[in-house]
C-alpha cells in the first residue's frame, strides 16, 4: 500500500467523560464495521454522519483494506477510526506510512489492538509495543486500546487490567470487548476504576445481528477473539438463539445507573455491527424515538 505526505505534530489529550443517559449514548455511538467490499456503500446508505465508524483489521484482509476503507469513509464525511493491528504491521516504516495516509485523510483517531494473527508480521507482538513506537509527530489526538470485561482466551483478568494500566499514558480511551452481560460489564468498570485507570471507556456491545451470521462472520473475517468468546460462552449463544434472547435495547438500559455516574467515566457505546448496518441503525433510531 502506498502512503505519502508529512506527519503533523499532535498532542494526545485524555477525553472528558461524564455521566450519560441512554439517549445521550444512542445519539452518537461508534459502529464497528468489517472491511468488506460493500461496507462504504452500506454505511453511506444508512448511517448519519454523527455516528463514528471504526474499521476492523484482520489477518485475512490485511491492514491495507482497513486503511483504504477508513480513508474512503473520511472522504464521505464520517469520523472514521481505523483499527491498527500491531501483529499486522511490519516495522516503523510501515507504521509511518500508515500515519501519513491517515493524516492526509484528516483522520486523527485510531484504535490500537494486538490483533488476531498467530505470529507477528514484524516488530510489534502486542498493542503496547506499537503504541511505544509511535513517533512524537504522529498527528493523532485520540488513541484507543482494548479492555476485556469477559476473560480473555489466553490472558488472566488481572493481566488485562494491568495492561490497561501500562498503556494509560500512551492512550486516551478504552473500548471494552463485546459482552452480553451488562452486570459483568459494570463490575469490570468498577475493577478498572479501583485499579486507578481513569481513561474514559466505550462499552462494547453487539448490535442487531443474527446469531448464526455473527458466528460465521466472526470466523470468516478473522475476528478470532469474538469467535472464541462466543464458543467459550455457550449459554449466552443459546440465549441469543432463543426468541427474545439478546436485545440491544435491554442491554443499554441494564447498564444503568452506572453509565449515568460521572465517576465511572463512560464515554459512549461501541456497537459491533458485523455489517448488519441497516438493522442496527434502525434499532438505534427506534429506541431514540421511544425515549423521546
Amino acid at each position: 500500500m502506498a502512503y505519502s505526505a508529512t506527519p503533523q505534530v499532535g498532542v494526545v489529550k485524555p477525553l472528558r467523560a461524564q455521566g450519560r443517559t441512554p439517549a445521550e449514548l444512542l445519539r452518537a455511538p461508534r459502529y464497528e464495521v468489517l472491511p468488506t467490499d460493500n461496507a462504504a456503500e452500506l454505511v453511506a446508505a444508512y448511517v448519519p454522519r454523527e455516528v463514528t465508524i471504526t474499521v476492523t483489521a484482520s489477518p485475512r484482509r490485511g491492514m491495507p483494506r482497513t486503511i483504504h476503507l477508513a480513508v474512503a469513509l473520511a472522504k464521505l464525511g464520517y469520523h472514521a477510526v481505523p483499527h491498527l493491528s500491531a501483529r499486522l504491521i511490519h516495522d516503523r516504516v510501515e507504521l509511518g506510512q500508515i500515519l501519513v495516509a491517515l493524516k492526509d485523510a484528516g483522520i486523527k483517531n485510531v484504535f490500537v489492538v494486538a490483533g488476531d494473527a498467530r505470529e507477528p508480521a514484524g516488530l510489534f507482538p502486542d498493542a503496547l509495543s506499537l503504541l511505544a513506537a509511535l513517533p512524537p509527530d504522529h498527528g493523532l489526538t485520540e488513541i484507543g486500546v482494548t479492555g476485556y470485561p469477559e476473560s480473555h482466551p489466553f490472558i488472566h483478568d488481572d493481566m488485562t487490567i494491568q495492561a490497561m494500566w501500562d498503556k494509560r499514558r500512551l492512550a486516551t480511551y478504552i473500548v471494552s470487548n463485546m459482552s452480553f452481560d451488562p452486570d459483568g460489564v459494570k463490575r469490570w468498570v468498577g475493577r478498572v476504576r479501583n485499579r486507578g485507570v481513569e481513561l474514559p471507556i466505550y462499552i462494547g456491545m453487539a448490535g442487531v445481528a443474527d446469531p448464526a451470521r455473527l458466528m460465521r462472520l466472526s470466523t470468516k473475517i478473522g475476528l478470532a477473539d469474538s469467535a472464541r468468546f462466543l464458543r467459550g460462552h455457550p449459554s449466552w449463544v443459546a440465549r441469543m438463539f432463543r426468541p427474545g434472547g439478546y436485545e440491544p435495547g435491554r442491554f443499554v438500559n441494564a447498564l444503568l445507573p452506572d453509565v449515568a455516574m460521572p465517576e465511572r467515566r463512560i464515554a459512549g457505546l461501541h456497537v459491533f455491527t458485523f455489517n448488519e448496518i441497516e438493522p442496527t441503525e434502525r434499532w438505534r433510531r427506534e429506541m431514540l424515538a421511544e425515549i423521546r
